[in-house]
Parts: C-alpha cells; structure tokens; sequence
C-alpha cells in the first residue's frame, strides 16, 4: 500500500510555478508514495463559522476535508505574497483544523516548501505556513525545507519537472516526508 501524501498550492494562477512545482512532486513521487494534488481550493469559501454547521458546509469544504481525510501526510507550497502565507493558502488551513478538536491535521506530517520570485524563495511565507499548520494540529517537518528563488527567469523556459536540481530537492523532500507519514512516530 503506498503512502498517500496530500499536495496544496498556494497560488491560483493559471501559469503558477508553485502549481507546476506541485505537478512535478506528483511525476516524481518516489516509489510507493501517491501525491494527489488537490484541485478546488479557489471554490472554498473564506471559513466562517456560521456555514461550517452539519448540513450547512459547502460542497467544496466538503471535498477538501475528504481529500484530508484520505490522507498520510501535507505537502504545502507557498509562494510569498507581500512577505506572507497567500490566502487561498491560509484559508484551507483554517478549513482543515475545524472543528476544533478534530483537525484533519492530527497526528499527520507536514512539510512546506516552494518557490518565489525573490532572493529567498519565499521563506517568510513557508515559515507562516508551517506556523499556522502546527497550530493547526499538523507534526510539522521543520527539517524539510525546499525554498527555491528566482523563479520568474529559472522557470521561464524550465517546467520544474524537468531541472535536475529541483527533481533532487523535491523526492529528498518526498522521500523523507513519506518515510515520516509511514511511521507510528510521525
């Protein structure tokens, strides 16, 4: 049975290159590791307490959580936005740690990573990230970081998938976040 590992972009954009990092974690998903990347976050409404009521939860939220529910582990990928976690981002968080008590997060590793256009690669944005998943209940994976800068000229011409750099970045991150998802301990 493979390790079922649950991938979230931050970035909506059609041509995002935290989008096209995701799809080259699920072509390059080690042997016996699923990545599913999920599709919908921009459907999910902002959390709100007053609609996440039995019977009143919209259908999007819905399939997040069961997405969440299926899975191992996280892989979240945030590009920074003004020095910060994206929205979209931050907001499935929130859905994923409801109801209080019974997060989708409990007991399930995370590991954040991404790219951005600035020297950094966006580090602020992964640290809020892991921050907002660990108080969401997440083992989050401090250790596993892959933050990779410049991404509007190293992506121009380069599908992510297909830099031998970022290839080797991503399945140490998969590998390590698997083998963590697989165990009792994680």
């Amino acid at each position: 049975m493979s390790v079922q590992i649950l991938a979230l972009v931050g970035s909506l954009r059609a041509g995002s290159h935290n989008r096209q990092l995701a799809e080259a974690a699920v072509k390059h998903a080690p042997e016996n590791v699923e990545v599913e990347l999920f599709e919908g976050l921009a459907e999910v409404p902002f959390y709100n307490e007053d609609i996440d009521v039995e019977g009143s939860v919209p259908e999007a939220a819905l399939r997040l959580r069961a997405a969440a529910g299926r899975a191992d582990g996280f892989l979240l990928f945030s590009p920074e936005y003004n020095g910060t976690i994206p929205a979209v981002l931050k907001n499935a968080i929130d859905w994923l740690s409801r109801p209080f008590g019974a997060s989708a997060f409990s007991g399930k590793p995370v590991a954040v990573i991404g790219t951005a256009f600035g020297q950094y690669g966006g580090v602020w944005a992964q640290d809020e990230a892991r921050k907002a998943a660990g108080i969401a209940g997440a083992t989050v994976l401090e250790d596993l970081k892959l933050s990779i800068p410049g991404s509007v000229t190293r992506f121009a011409e380069t599908h992510p998938a297909d830099d031998a750099e970022v290839v080797t970045g991503l399945t140490g991150v998969l590998t390590q976040l698997a083998s963590r998802a697989g165990s009792p301990s994680a």
